[in-house]
This record gives structure tokens, C-alpha cells and sequence, in this order.
């Protein structure tokens, strides 16, 4: 144990001296055209910047991002990783029972194809839990990202499924990051996340239960003004905004959801 706490300060404390690089080189990619400007103004509430700093991503690194829906990340992970790094997409399978996956599938491989000098070298894996869970070979990447996708596979009782396959497919001393609707404490944690929020102490223990070794927290997506008690759960708030006019003013100044920004090791 004292060998592994020893390699893990001294990981950090290298990673962390790399962070002002990694920020140089980040930012004429969130200033690029490949980001429309809808996607450009959620940076205040998804500080993709400091929340990849975090996450110790390295323009050299094997990334796995996974379930990335319309590619929101994926805009400024492929042009970041495409020249020194490699990063693979585990999305929807073809072949999914619900219709909207597969739709989603098709809006982001339309997305990756307009732009091949961007996304041509992004390599696109499938999970669809419980069938299909080789996001990327075994002990390939050096980092898996998800943002904000537990609740769903919560939902579908396969939350501990994907968190062994993200587990897999690490190499040891590599870092799952989770960006994720946090919920509040106080609050008994449905094992569905019918709410859309989930507790950090249910994800760490979700990671645990996988071989993870929690590293770290961040405050970086945090919002103070999200109260978690909405008629339709996260989706109350933007970019949703499920109840369309009702209270529309309201739930605009509260902003997208209060998040947890956790990180694991692979020991």
C-alpha cells in the first residue's frame, strides 16, 4: 500500500506539473471552428479546459471516450489527440433496441465523416450493455472519460458492467474520469437515477466495486444554485428544459446541473 500511495503522489505530482502545457494547447482548439457557437457558450457550465487539466489528458495519450452522444467532447478531444494521440469513441450499436441510440449513432458518424481532416482518425467502438462492452482492448488506454452517463446505465441496472469494461480496457496507472449529475446527500439514492442524479458515494463505490482507486475530486462543474427537486429530475434544467415555457426564466438562471468531477486510478 505504501508503495502504491508513493507512485500515485509521484503521478500527480509530474501530471500536474504538465497542466499550464496542456491548457496552452487546448485553447485554439475551443476556439476552433469545429465548435459551433451553442456548443462555445456551455463552456461556462462544462469548463472542458480546467475539467481535461483534471483529468490529466495529454495530447500523446490513448483516450477512450465513452458514450459521447452528438460529440460535444469529442469536438475538442479529436483535433486535440489526432496528430501524437489516438482516441476511440464507444457509442450505440447499429443494432440498438431503443430508436433513439440509433439515431444518435447516425447524427455523430454523419458528424465524424463531414470533417475527416478533424475526425478522420477517431475510431469508433461499440457499448451497448450487456452485449457489447469491448470499448477498446484490454489494458490499451491510458484514459476513459464519460460525461455524465452513469445514471443511464443505472437505469438499465448496467452501471457495474460498463465500470468493469471502462476498468478493462485502462492500462494499469491509467485514469477514468467522470463528469456526472451530483446528487444531494441528503437524499436516499434510487439505484434507477430516475432523477438523473446520482450521489458521488454510489459512483466511487461503483468504481471500487471495479478494481478502481479513487484519486481526487474537483469542484471544477459545481453549481450552489441547482436544487435537485424538479418536476422531470436534471432535465428540468438547460440545455433540456423539458417543461419548455414553464418557468423557463427560472430554471435559466439556475443553469445546467450541479456536477462532481471525480478521478480513479487503474492500480
Amino acid at each position: 500500500m505504501k508503495k502504491f500511495l508513493l507512485a500515485v503522489l509521484l503521478i500527480s505530482c509530474a501530471l500536474s506539473a504538465q497542466a499550464t502545457e496542456t491548457s496552452n494547447s487546448l485553447a485554439p482548439i475551443l476556439a476552433g471552428k469545429q465548435r459551433s457557437i451553442e456548443h462555445k457558450n456551455r463552456d461556462a457550465y462544462r469548463h472542458p479546459q480546467q475539467t481535461l487539466d483534471f483529468f490529466d489528458v495529454k495530447d500523446d495519450m490513448t483516450v477512450v471516450e465513452v458514450w459521447p452522444g452528438e460529440g460535444w467532447y469529442t469536438e475538442i478531444l479529436a483535433p486535440y489527440l489526432k496528430d501524437k494521440g489516438k482516441l476511440t469513441t464507444a457509442h450505440f450499436s447499429a443494432d440498438a433496441k431503443v430508436l433513439r441510440q440509433q439515431k444518435s449513432l447516425q447524427a455523430f458518424i454523419t458528424k465524424l465523416h463531414a470533417q475527416p481532416k478533424i475526425y478522420g482518425n477517431v475510431e469508433l467502438t461499440v457499448l451497448q450493455p450487456p452485449e457489447a462492452v469491448k470499448i477498446a482492448p484490454d489494458g490499451s488506454a491510458d484514459r476513459v472519460l464519460t460525461f455524465r452517463n452513469i445514471h443511464n446505465w443505472m437505469k438499465t441496472d448496467q452501471a457495474a458492467t460498463v465500470f468493469e469494461a471502462m476498468f478493462r480496457a485502462l492500462k494499469p496507472g491509467g485514469i477514468l474520469g467522470v463528469v456526472e449529475h451530483r446528487n444531494s446527500v441528503l437524499k436516499p439514492q434510487d439505484v434507477h437515477a430516475e432523477s438523473g442524479y446520482v450521489t458521488e458515494d454510489y459512483v466511487i463505490a461503483l468504481a471500487r466495486n471495479a478494481g478502481f482507486e479513487f484519486l481526487a475530486k474537483s469542484e471544477i462543474n459545481a453549481n450552489s444554485k441547482d436544487t435537485k427537486d424538479y418536476p422531470d429530475g436534471v432535465w428540468t434544467l438547460p440545455p433540456t428544459l423539458r417543461l419548455k415555457d414553464k418557468d423557463r426564466k427560472k430554471y435559466l438562471a439556475i443553469g445546467e446541473s450541479d456536477r462532481m468531477t471525480l478521478k480513479f486510478i487503474k492500480p
